[in-house]
């Protein structure tokens, strides 16, 4: 591989767009060209970029003279792409979540392993400046053993696009849970270190979306359509250093008092540390007294930014990303195993053997 990575990107909507903006005139990546499903669409993203149209998915994976791929499309095509993708040569840059269901996830993993191609999960959360500050604070020891979490995102009045993809379960693999609560899971994950879950006992609810009540301004509504997902989730996870990891999140709720941004609280034996949104405290205590700092965001470009010039730096140097395949498939592993729990009552265990 020459220094210079040719990406193709597959998807010409937002999130596709965002991949589109991250990687033109990064050094040493090449934007390839573009494909969609829906060809004009390509073509659009094509000419506003001035890159190459592929006419299918497929096209654009099957160029030889593309280094990777980077896959931002609706969830159920996230397996099929993904591992056509990494049998086709190509390293993958694939959008959360990796998949629709545990066992299309394990499909992509198990692809990655046998192909030995890079799949790096494309977790812009990690990359915030508030979230690279707090992580080298947890590294440092400040917060000694965290064996307790809490973390979530409450949205008020947000069901995205009802009546779409995004409110249908066998399109989507689920609502707010595997939207916006995959990242707050892998965020917090990510702080605690990548322990193993060893069992899960999840609730979710779908009282606003049938009712066609709680509907943000996110995605295209389609009154013909349906939707049969949740818009709130609550889970208690159990992880195998015998930490716990609590996690809410909802796209609709009554949750008063509660802000409409992403969280993270992280109780450690020395400290803990606290994010809502881009704000971030640390607390421990000194002389026998509470005593609290405010976090201040580590500085550097955008997160997609980082994110983008990362996947770079690991297929140029075959580093392992820092969100590898294997934290995609845990984290599709939780979420199932919360819905899991959600349709029979019971705690759901996990075995890793």
């Amino acid at each position: 591989m020459t220094d210079t990575v040719r990406i193709g990107v597959i998807g010409a909507g937002m999130i596709g767009n965002e991949h589109l903006k991250a990687f033109v005139g990064l050094d040493g990546a090449e934007v390839a060209g573009v494909a969609d499903a829906f060809l004009p669409a390509a073509e659009r993203r094509a000419q506003e970029y001035g890159v190459k149209v592929y006419e299918t998915p497929q096209a654009l994976i099957d160029d030889p003279s593309v280094d990777a791929v980077v896959i931002g499309v609706p969830n159920r095509f996230h397996a099929p792409l993904a591992i056509a993708a990494l049998e086709s040569g190509k390293h993958v840059l694939l959008e959360k979540p990796m998949a629709i269901s545990e066992e299309a996830a394990r499909e992509i993993l198990e692809a990655q392993r046998r192909t030995g191609r890079l799949l790096m999960m494309a977790h812009q959360m990690r990359w915030t400046g508030i979230a690279r500050a707090v992580k080298s604070r947890i590294e440092a020891g400040e917060l000694g053993r965290v064996y307790n979490a809490k973390a979530g995102w409450f949205r008020k009045k947000g069901i995205p696009g009802w009546g779409s993809w995004f409110t249908r379960m066998d399109e989507a693999g689920g609502g707010p849970l595997i939207d916006i609560g995959v990242h707050m899971l892998d965020l917090t994950l990510h702080f605690m270190g990548n322990p193993k879950p060893v069992s899960v006992y999840g609730t979710t609810y779908a009282e606003f979306g049938p009712r066609r009540e709680g509907i943000g301004n996110w995605g295209t509504p389609d009154w013909n359509g349906y939707f049969d997902v949740e818009d709130l989730a609550t889970a208690l996870i159990k992880l195998d250093n015998g930490a716990t990891l609590s996690l809410e999140v909802s796209w609709a709720a009554h949750s008063a008092g509660l802000p409409e941004q992403p969280f993270v609280h992280l109780m450690g034996t020395e400290g803990g540390i606290g994010i809502v949104g881009n704000r971030g405290t640390f607390v421990t205590h000194r002389d026998g007294n509470v005593v609290e700092e405010e976090i201040q965001p580590a500085e550097g470009e955008p997160e997609r930014i980082l994110l983008s010039k990362h996947f770079v730096e690991c297929v140029r140097e075959g580093k392992e990303p820092i969100s590898p395949a294997l934290s995609g498939y845990v984290n599709n592993r939780i979420l199932s195993a919360i819905y899991e729990s959600s349709r029979t009552g019971n705690e759901v265990k996990l075995n890793w053997d």
